[in-house]
């Protein structure tokens, strides 16, 4: 879990929610970004504070050792910024103006914006499940949804206005890979294909001099 937070969000807050991350086992990440470098030190604060009241503090203690961090950034922007290069599996935005960063967060499972949308309300009962992407896959994957589960067919047409539109570029693509009976194929269609005995077009070869 990662955490993007300003001055105004509360340091206690703040430890509660990597700590609760934290003590789901060893190897779980849990970490802040802020641009406030007090924050920061009440963060770290509250960390030490909240944890050695925590019935799981010797597994959660483990994980924040290895994984635990709390990183200060020279802006918000920049806080928002390693929070897409790291595509958390969560993502917390404890900021004034959580809606106003939300359309900036490009890589991330899940997202809770403001302060009263805990990790832990997804764990439990927000969303449509709590199967999503981790280790930085969030870059390219989604979360577990409803279109995991439906047998989808992709339908293609074309007219004679956009055959003769694309099919060009496909026939090009075709024989760029070397597949000449693909590019054949279209260029039948749009009766441009060599004929029996004559040769196919010829690629040119850019040589550097």
């Amino acid at each position: 879990m990662l955490i993007v937070a300003d001055g105004s969000a509360n340091a206690g807050i703040i430890a509660a929610d990597m700590l609760a991350q934290a003590e789901h086992d060893p190897l779980a990440a849990s970490v802040c970004v802020t641009p406030d470098r007090r924050l920061a030190e009440r963060v770290a604060a509250a960390l030490a504070e909240q944890l050695a009241v925590l019935p799981r503090r010797a597994l959660a203690a483990r994980s924040l050792a290895r994984f635990g961090a709390v990183v200060v950034t020279r802006s918000l922007a920049d806080a928002v910024a390693l929070a897409n290069r790291l595509a958390p599996e969560h993502l917390e935005l404890l900021v004034r103006s959580p809606a106003r960063w939300l359309p900036a967060i490009r890589h991330a499972g899940a997202v809770f914006v403001g302060a009263g949308a805990p990790e832990a309300f997804g764990d439990y009962l927000a969303g449509p499940n709590h199967v999503l992407p981790t280790g930085g896959t969030a870059r390219f994957a989604s979360p577990l949804g409803v279109y995991d589960f439906v047998k989808r067919t992709s339908l293609i047409e074309a007219g004679p206005r956009t055959l003769a539109r694309l099919g060009p570029a496909a026939a090009r693509l075709a024989r760029l890979e070397g597949l000449e009976a693909h590019a054949r194929s279209v260029e039948r269609r749009l009766g441009t294909a060599p004929g029996p005995g004559l040769a196919a077009p010829r690629r040119r070869v850019a040589r550097s001099r």
